[in-house]
């Protein structure tokens, strides 16, 4: 991604070069013994700012947030409640938990590509081929392989030596195509005590005659009782984070 945005960038370079200040270069062009080049901090920043707006995409399509925000909708609807806990919240905690999880491969990516490159061992392009390493086998550990074969055959890719080769083009949808398919996975299996609850509880109703009153009425204190006995919250966050392959 970035190297696409840095190629886009060479086509406005001369406009910027003429519209700058004589005085003050707005572009320095540092070219390495290997044939490479860098380029000045001030274009840096302005690619890391314009990276900055996919951060959100980011986010969601390559670590386990999507797994769990869906999860804990999944949940809300199951126990009846319609904005409690509200979406902040939940949000809120998806995030930190996601934190959680991938802190094992955020400090390789600290270790191998930021420490590095802040260092000036390494350029911004080796930093970010770097960075992608960690997550590039986080993804991979989470994708199916059935999935993978998917998103292949749609681009026409052609079959890979190793699977470090496959290109991140296929793997992230295909990451995320398996990460929605587990999510509805757990989303079932906290479906079904709930499901169970209803279905005496509008069962009794009915034996009782009590056909005008609405069975959810009388089952979401029961619901959330059940929940909160369990140690619903302690389980479905411990299941989330040992469902994660790091």
């Amino acid at each position: 991604m970035l190297l696409s945005l840095l190629t886009g960038l060479l086509f406005v370079l001369p406009g910027l070069v003429q519209a700058a200040d004589p005085g003050i270069p707005a572009v320095t062009l540092t070219t390495n013994a290997d044939g490479t080049a860098d380029y000045s901090v001030t274009i840096q920043i302005l690619a890391l700012m314009t990276l900055l707006t996919f951060l959100p995409a980011i986010l969601m399509m390559t670590t386990s947030f999507a797994r769990i925000i869906i999860v804990f909708a999944i949940l809300r609807q199951a126990l009846g409640l319609q904005q409690t806990p509200s979406n902040q919240i939940m949000v809120g905690l998806a995030l930190f938990l996601t934190l959680f999880i991938m802190s094992p491969i955020l400090e390789k990516v600290n270790e191998q590509a930021i420490q590095p490159y802040l260092n000036e061992e390494i350029t911004s392009i080796e930093a970010v081929q770097s960075a992608a390493v960690p997550m590039r086998g986080f993804m991979l550990a989470q994708t199916r392989e059935n999935d993978l074969n998917l998103f292949m055959n749609i681009s026409r890719t052609e079959a890979v030596a190793t699977p470090d080769d496959i290109p991140f083009t296929v793997l992230v949808p295909a990451f995320v195509t398996s990460e929605l398919k587990t999510a509805f996975q757990i989303g079932f299996m906290l479906f079904i005590p709930f499901l169970v609850i209803d279905l005496v509880v509008a069962s009794v109703l009915m034996a009782m005659g009590m056909m005008m009153l609405s069975p959810v009425i009388i089952s979401l204190p029961f619901k959330i009782m059940l929940f909160v006995l369990v140690d619903g919250w302690a389980m479905v966050i411990g299941t989330l984070a040992g469902s994660f392959v790091t």
